[in-house]
């Protein structure tokens, strides 16, 4: 019996996704819960596990397309007969997915059976909700031109037959180390990562790499089904397309909106301190060469997400949302921690719950933890909601100062700029000092400036002097 897989709700009622890769192709044969595909929400890339065991019979979509929550993202050949009971030590029967398997909880209904294909009730398998027994939600898929339209032009030279998305490599099969939005902007572009240096870590073949090698080669353009081959012309040496069209989805999308609705919400304050932190970068240095501490990657941002964590505890404030529909201000117990993470995918914020219990070398290690796996694009929408008040870090790219944008939600975020030696006044005299500037954006609706303004004078006491703050920590 032939089973249709529709593409589950991956979170908090997102309406579309993008399909990032395929892990399998059709003839494969994939066993119960199966990474088949990467699929990019708004907010992450999550594995897709296969809610049954059988041959695949079709792919509904090419990587590189969106479609619509509901839709048929691919077919299973169980191997039942028709109407035969599901045993579930074998071949399980179609549940409604959820993206539990990458944090979410919600789920989807199941395509209508039809042409003889049947929807029989069965066990829910691991990674996905509850069944549902509503109705069919079959959507039609969007044009595989729509996608080739976006596709910026790009001067074409001679290439072997262009990657069909309906033929991917074998499961399991070795390639040139890359993400797969980097993987997908070479196939669009018609070139081989193969033939591509990497030059991010270890050989790491980045979007830089595949823009750079689109310049300096002849390439050929991606062309919608059906469309003549356009004759290959050369490009001069080092020349570079004349412009570049990049679609606006998946995490960049989400990212635009939710900044918009920020802006035009939430009225922003910015104030900005510019404080000496010596004995901070000292305490830093200090950790880092503690052999007993060589497995903690203690850093300046660790040491300011711990003097955020104090403050707040002191000015509650900061750490809080306005609830329009009941006009109240929420205050957290707790501190749940945004750092902002720059990916190749986009600004994402994922967030450390209860990082105010943390101590200074747990909170070090959570902070590592979060940022490997928001650049691996494996971060989950989960971890991505429910943040309390977020920090990014402006200073890893040599600025100072900026006027950060409130992450939806929020009350307060914090940038922290560049440290730099510079000469400074201490302790009556001029001496070169290690310096940074603290920015704080607050919602002026939740924080008065007396209480942001203390907020931030008190963070900047700790890094100052964080041999005082011991006793809190």
């Amino acid at each position: 019996m032939i089973r249709d897989f529709p593409l589950p709700d991956l979170g908090e009622g997102l309406t579309e996704s993008e399909i990032v890769a395929w892990r399998v192709a059709v003839g494969d044969r994939v066993e119960l819960n199966q990474i088949v595909a990467d699929i990019e929400t708004a907010k992450a890339v999550v594995e897709l596990p296969s809610p049954f065991a059988g041959v695949i019979t079709a792919l509904h979509a090419a990587e590189g397309e969106t479609i619509d929550v509901g839709a048929p993202l691919f077919s299973c050949d169980t191997g039942e007969a028709s109407g035969e009971a599901d045993d579930p030590g074998s071949v399980p029967a179609t549940p409604a997915p959820s993206a539990a398997a990458s944090g979410g909880t919600s789920t989807a209904d199941e395509a209508a059976p039809a042409g003889g294909r049947e929807a029989a009730p069965g066990p829910n398998l691991v990674g996905y909700g509850a069944r549902d027994e509503g109705g069919p939600k079959r959507r039609a898929r969007r044009a595989a031109a729509l996608a080739a339209e976006l596709v910026p032009e790009v001067p074409a030279a001679p290439v072997a037959e262009a990657p069909r998305p309906d033929l991917e490599p074998a499961v399991g099969a070795e390639r040139p180390r890359s993400t797969p939005p980097v993987r997908k902007l070479a196939r669009d572009l018609g070139l081989d990562l193969e033939h591509i240096a990497g030059t991010g870590p270890r050989g790491l073949i980045t979007r830089d790499d595949v823009e750079h090698a689109a310049s300096s080669s002849v390439t050929s353009p991606t062309i919608a089904s059906g469309a003549a081959v356009a004759e290959p012309q050369a490009a001069p040496t080092g020349s570079r397309p004349a412009e570049t069209r990049i679609p606006i989805k998946g995490v960049r999308k989400h990212t635009a909106a939710a900044m918009v609705r920020s802006a035009f919400t939430a009225p922003h304050v910015t104030e900005f301190l510019t404080i000496d932190v010596t004995e901070t970068m000292e305490l830093v240095r200090g950790l880092r060469e503690d052999r007993a501490l060589a497995a903690h990657r203690v850093t300046p941002l660790a040491v300011v997400a711990k003097a955020l964590c104090i403050a707040a505890r002191r000015t509650p404030e900061v750490n809080a949302r306005w609830d329009e529909d009941a006009q109240e201000i929420v205050q957290f117990a707790g501190v749940n921690l945004g750092i902002a993470a720059a990916t190749e995918r986009g600004l994402v914020v994922p967030n450390i719950p209860g990082a105010d219990g943390l101590t200074l070398l747990e909170l070090a290690d959570a902070i590592t933890a979060l940022a490997e796996t928001a650049r691996s694009g494996r971060t989950s929408p989960s971890s991505l909601a429910g943040g309390t008040i977020s920090i990014t870090n402006i200073g890893v790219f040599g600025i100072d100062a900026g006027t950060p944008i409130l992450n939806p939600g929020e009350a307060a975020i914090l940038a922290m700029g560049a440290v730099r030696r510079q000469p400074w006044e201490h302790r009556g005299e001029i001496a070169l000092r290690e310096v940074m500037t603290l920015s704080l954006s607050f919602d002026h609706r939740l924080v008065d400036g007396e209480q942001g303004s203390r907020f931030l004078a008190d963070i900047g006491a700790i890094l100052r002097e964080p041999g005082r703050a011991l006793t809190m920590m």
